[in-house]
């Protein structure tokens, strides 16, 4: 148990986090949930998810939150978190089918245990005290993760649910983004110019393209040009260039006069005219403030946050920033759908942010090869020269001019002062250079100052990552103050301060600089710093991540992860397949009978809107009153020229013909419209459909064509395939110690196999080691990125897309047949994923004379699939629980 604070309750977990929980729920239920969503996100989630589509662009922590972005919005319907967290306490609405809800330190699963509902209580007053009049949302993924492009995939997502469903509230049809200050506002030019097929379905990136319309107020004499209750805007500012200032003195007369003629004309009324303090709302306010259905997305925003966030937090008061101000303006001049706050921590002094959803730290980064492992060097009692000289010698010592991605390592080196860096650092670093035999050529210098950093420097360090240029050989950074957000170089290898800050978390901020990954294998880092400022990194990591150094720069050993070079053994394995292609063919009917919709007949209850009344909540046996109740929900009234235009659009036909079949149905037209208006929905679900059926029909020709493929093709640039595994599930063709040499002769396409579970190690063992019936066995699930050519093409239901799976092994019996072989966990065998997998690769396996082998976890774990009534020694029960819950 954490220790407790003294102000806390009794048996207060100081380190509880509700979006843990929250992560839990979804994990546990993630078909079920995503089952409930639009087809158009089913689709936009299966295009950025990794297992449908294997060359998704988003690294997992980024489509986790975009995961749990689309939870809080579709599942959870855009509650507040404190709303969200009371009905998971109480197991009330979308969590009233859950049989557990808190998770101990250790992992094990309780139904209840005792400190729960007097912290329950507590986390639940503190998320309250601190809400916002709208939904506020927190997603903290750390530095070097990709916020930007987290938060402009979001962007897209929002937009083209607005567009599908316009009446539908939760979707914001205008964007804000906030940067705190002019820095940040630079790296948010990547939203402008990243391209949008990497994370959206390509289908739909011409509506994008075509529809939205950017605002990057950068300057200050820039205006807000976008059109007053349009939609698809993005605007990109910062604090200083929306806000609202206070007003110091009394207008003139004729001041008050023009005010109140021309400006209300063009501005409108001033809501504050007659308050105690008159507001000066600007003009891009004022524009902002006419754009409805608004989100709002914050970069960096633990500037949300003031420095006594803590005090706030427990007290529910506190003064806010003026950001938060100017949110809460905006929000009561307009509709804003939620504000969404991305930040790379989620703590402020070691306080978890109450309104944080998903979390991505800075120790899990490192450790899963999202950054730069790094190893921190403190030096004591030593002067700057000699410090800068031991830190530029081990450097070049590790790096020189090693290149990465085609990238010189680069070296920042930071001073306090412009005075420092040019007067004292620059001459240190060209001596140390010149004893060292480096050009000083290789130095670039970046002060903010005119005289000493030319616009050619300037341009160089823009050109730090750009290959080719000549600010990519510079090789030594000497800077000011460029430490802190939005400044990123991912060929910086190392950072060294020596002199200690104004501000403590600059030298936090200046460190993880050097983090950011570069190349598939991940890289190390070093920092090199004075002890002074060691012990602050110490310090700030504590409050900012809750972690301590050691757990930076020790984060390798405690991995139980290794980096395997995985390489094509030759010759390369071929197998013959059947390659099945479908060709669909549209034909008319000619159907001259008329339609029949069967409205006469037909049960409108799903529909419905139903309304039960009780007269009496006291009495158990009280009168209940249940009717349907057509007013309640909004519906748009249909005419028959109406009807016939919306179906025709979507059917792309004539206008005439749709109103020609509506007009001679069976139904008749004046029920089809009464139908229609009353329940809007059968214009999808049954008339379109109807009127498709009737006229048009697909034929299907199916041919299949043999096709030899690869099972694993040999990797082209650098002559390995690399995997960061767990070394328990890794068996190598050069272990003679649990294989024989005629075993590791049946199998071993690549060198090195990383099961992803236990059952699938241990389904290769009874293949692998059975000299009775097995040939060869090949171990094909790892090479899911297109490394080799067995793919079984499937239909996903979700998503609606065609996509491709990579099934767990391919074996030559004995007996001269082939199997194709898939492991699955017990609780997936029954998902329409496994389902539409299992038909695909059945059809496959049919037309190849191949069998096709799905066999359930708990099946491999407890026999032999070979000899289905032997059974294997049973297990512990901790170890069955165990595997379950890996498989």
């Amino acid at each position: 148990m954490a220790k407790i604070a003294k102000k806390q309750p009794s048996g207060f977990d100081v380190e509880f986090a509700f979006h843990q929980q929250l992560q839990h729920f979804y994990n546990e239920n993630r078909g079920k949930i995503r089952s409930r969503y639009n087809d158009l996100t089913k689709k936009f989630l299966a295009f950025n998810d990794k297992r449908d589509n294997p060359e998704a662009f988003l690294r997992l922590p980024q489509f986790e939150a975009l995961e749990m972005y689309v939870f809080v919005k579709e599942f959870m319907d855009n509650k507040q978190v404190y709303e969200i967290f009371d009905e998971w306490r109480k197991r009330e609405g979308n969590f009233s089918d859950r049989s557990y809800y808190s998770l101990t330190k250790g992992g094990q699963v309780q139904l209840f245990y005792d400190e729960s509902v007097e912290q329950n209580e507590a986390v639940f007053k503190q998320m309250k005290n601190y809400r916002e009049d709208y939904p506020n949302y927190i997603y903290a993924l750390t530095m070097g993760l990709g916020k930007t492009i987290l938060m402009a995939t979001c962007i897209f997502y929002e937009f083209l649910l607005a567009n599908k469903y316009p009446k539908d509230e939760r979707f914001c049809h205008n964007a804000l983004v906030f940067a705190p200050d002019k820095t940040v506002l630079q790296s948010l030019r990547n939203i402008v110019t990243f391209d949008k097929v990497k994370v959206v379905p390509p289908e739909y990136v011409n509506f994008l393209d075509t529809n939205i319309k950017f605002h990057f107020l950068e300057e200050s004499g820039t205006t807000l040009n976008a059109i007053d209750d349009s939609d698809f805007n993005i605007v990109i500012s910062n604090n200083q260039k929306i806000i609202v200032k206070k007003k110091h003195k009394k207008d003139s007369p004729s001041t008050r006069l023009f005010q109140s003629s021309l400006l209300s004309t063009v501005y409108g009324e001033d809501d504050e005219a007659d308050s105690e303090e008159l507001l000066i709302e600007n003009q891009r306010f004022k524009r902002l403030c006419r754009l409805s259905k608004l989100g709002i997305y914050v970069d960096e925003a633990h500037h949300l946050f003031g420095a006594k966030l803590e005090e706030q937090i427990r007290s529910g008061k506190g003064e806010k920033t003026s950001l938060r101000n100017t949110i809460n303006a905006i929000a009561k001049k307009t509709s804003i759908v939620a504000c969404y706050n991305y930040t790379g921590t989620p703590y402020v002094k070691r306080q978890l942010l109450p309104e944080v959803v998903y979390a991505y730290g800075l120790k899990e980064s490192i450790w899963n090869g999202f950054l730069k492992d790094t190893a921190v060097v403190d030096v004591e009692n030593v002067k700057e020269k000699d410090f800068l000289k031991a830190a530029i010698k081990r450097f070049w010592d590790t790096y020189g001019e090693n290149k990465y991605e085609g990238l010189l390592p680069k070296m920042a080196i930071f001073a306090s002062t412009v005075e420092e860096a040019n007067g004292t650092v620059r001459p240190i670093v060209e001596e140390i250079l010149a004893e060292l035999g480096i050009s000083a050529s290789k130095i670039l210098i970046n002060v903010g100052e005119s005289k000493i950093t030319k616009a050619e420097d300037i341009r160089d360090f823009n050109n730090l990552d750009v290959v080719g240029t000549h600010g990519c050989e510079k090789q030594f950074v000497i800077l000011v103050e460029k430490g802190r957000e939005g400044w990123d170089c991912r060929s910086l290898f190392s950072v060294a301060l020596f002199r200690s800050p104004k501000s403590k978390v600059f030298v936090l901020q200046a460190t993880m600089r050097c983090l950011r990954q570069i190349t598939d294998e991940q890289q190390s880092a070093i920092v090199f710093l004075s002890k002074a400022n060691a012990d602050i990194l110490n310090d700030e990591l504590n409050q900012n991540f809750n972690m301590e150094l050691k757990d930076l720069t020790n984060a390798n050993k405690d991995n139980n992860k290794q980096l395997f070079k995985v390489r094509m053994l030759p010759p390369p394995r071929t197998i013959k397949l059947k390659h099945i292609s479908y060709h669909h063919t549209l034909v008319e009917k000619g159907t001259v009978e008329p339609i029949d919709f069967g409205f006469a007949d037909m049960d409108f209850s799903k529909y419905s809107v139903t309304v039960r009344e009780k007269s009496s909540i006291a009495r158990e046996y009280s009168t209940k009153k249940e009717e349907d109740v057509k007013g309640i929900k909004a519906t748009k009234r249909y005419s028959a020229f109406m009807l016939a235009e919306e179906v025709a659009r979507y059917l792309n036909i004539s206008c005439v013909r749709v109103d020609g079949i509506i007009r001679s149905s069976i139904d008749g037209v004046e029920l089809v419209l009464n139908s229609l208006n009353l329940y809007n929905e059968i214009l999808h679900d049954v008339i379109i459909p109807k009127i498709w059926d009737f006229l048009f029909e697909v034929k299907t020709d199916i041919k299949s064509t043999d096709k030899e493929i690869i099972l694993l093709r040999d990797p082209t640039d650098k002559g390995y395939y690399e995997f960061n595994h767990n070394p328990e599930l890794v068996m190598q063709a050069n272990d003679t110690t649990r294989l024989k040499p005629h075993e590791i002769a049946k199998s071993f396409h690549a060198d090195t196999y990383c099961f992803d579970t236990k059952p699938e190690k241990e389904l290769f063992m009874q293949y692998v080691t059975d000299d009775e019936k097995v040939d060869e066995i090949y171990f094909t699930g790892m090479f899911t990125h297109n490394q080799g050519e067995l793919a079984i093409q499937y239909y996903d239901l979700e998503s609606q897309r065609i996509r491709q799976y990579f099934p767990d092994f391919f074996a030559k019996m004995r007996d001269g047949t082939y199997q194709i072989i898939e492991v699955k966990g017990d609780h997936l065998i029954d998902e329409v994923l496994t389902k539409a997998k299992t038909e695909a690769a059945n059809q496959l396996a049919v037309e190849s004379g191949i069998e096709y082998k799905l066999y359930r976890s708990s099946r491999v774990m407890n026999s032999n699939v070979l000899y289905p009534n032997v059974e294997i020694a049973q297990q512990s029960l901790a170890e069955s629980v165990a595997d379950f819950i890996e498989c």
